[in-house]
């Protein structure tokens, strides 16, 4: 009998439409022989499954579906959401409660890398360079004149939470820094100001199956705007170089330095490590408990390079959770 698998996408953030098209190509590459395969389409709380052309409602109360007359329970969920409640360990923590296995990292790491700010303190706990950093909530009172005294110019302003590259601005002038604050705060009621770290921009995708975290080829992204923001990563506005153009060493070193990070954090699933070299140091940036999977996403092409079939990685990634699944269901 094939195992009954959730297809979970859509979300409550902007990375809405990116989340749909990264369940589109997961979907193609799932074995049809092997899982039976249902679409559930999140936002707000609006939980279906589209299913020959009807919407049916999800029943929260145990995460099922009727179809057909025949309950639906599910055996696994496989988690495509970018951003809130997806990565954020919301909906991993409803998953929790009823039963279901998922493909991510669990609450608390997901919660945690969510955070950009937790996530760096975590870090840099861990002795990994980082930027410099200032965080504030939106009842502060940000001083333009000691955040460019601390940070310098040019700087980065981002919502501490979420993905895409949604609300980041680059200010490269003392009097812009207000209107980037806005933005930011426009996607999230806390907020970062980075230092501008000139270097090499990399993402190193990791992944564990079988007891063994395995480091993939490393992409070197090459924007053609100002910096890597939503439209350099979804309108072709930038290079994505895989194999990144650094050296055998600063390769090795890059994936090293992610399985380590891949297990300290706890993570599960696959992920992905985002850096700046600079002055022969890698400088973290952030991890994606789930990235994108659409076919010009970062890690298809990471797994094409290392000749990987994305088929084998989420069908061993499925299987594992799915044996390891609790026998009873709450």
């Amino acid at each position: 009998m094939r195992a009954k698998v959730a297809l979970i996408a859509g979300g409550d953030s902007g990375e809405y439409e990116i989340s749909l098209n990264s369940a589109e190509s997961v979907m193609s590459h799932l074995d049809k022989e092997k899982y039976d395969v249902f679409f559930i389409h999140m936002k707000g709380v609006d939980w279906h499954c589209e299913y020959e052309g009807q919407h049916i409602a999800v029943d929260k109360n145990d995460f099922s579906v009727i179809i057909n007359d025949e309950k639906i329970i599910f055996d696994a969920a496989f988690i495509v959401i970018h951003g809130t409640p997806g990565e954020d360990g919301k909906l991993q923590g409803y998953l929790d409660m009823v039963g279901v296995p998922y493909t991510s990292s669990n609450v608390a790491t997901s919660a945690l890398t969510f955070n950009k700010y937790f996530t760096k303190q975590f870090a840099t706990a861990l002795g990994v360079v980082g930027s410099k950093t200032l965080f504030f909530s939106r009842d502060s009172s940000p001083n333009v004149d000691e955040i460019v005294e601390s940070v310098g110019l040019p700087c980065f302003v981002k919502p501490n939470k979420g993905g895409s590259s949604v609300g980041i601005s680059k200010v490269n002038v003392k009097e812009d820094i207000h209107q980037a604050i806005e933005l930011a705060f426009a996607e999230d009621d806390e907020i970062l100001i980075e230092e501008n770290i000139s270097g090499v921009e990399l993402g190193c995708g990791v992944y564990k199956v079988d007891g063994k975290i395995v480091s993939l080829p490393i992409t070197e992204i090459v924007s053609k705007t100002d910096f890597f923001d939503y439209v350099a990563k979804y309108e072709g506005l930038s290079d994505e170089i895989t194999p990144a153009r650094i050296s055998e060493k600063e390769t090795e070193e890059c994936q090293r330095l992610s399985r380590y990070l891949y297990k300290e954090y706890n993570c599960k699933g696959i992920v992905r490590f985002d850096y700046i070299l600079s002055d022969n140091k890698f400088y973290f940036l952030e991890v994606n408990t789930i990235p994108g999977f659409s076919k010009a996403s970062i890690i298809p092409q990471q797994l094409r390079e290392a000749g990987i079939a994305e088929e084998y990685v989420y069908d061993k990634i499925l299987t594992e959770i799915i044996s390891n699944k609790p026998t009873c269901h709450s």
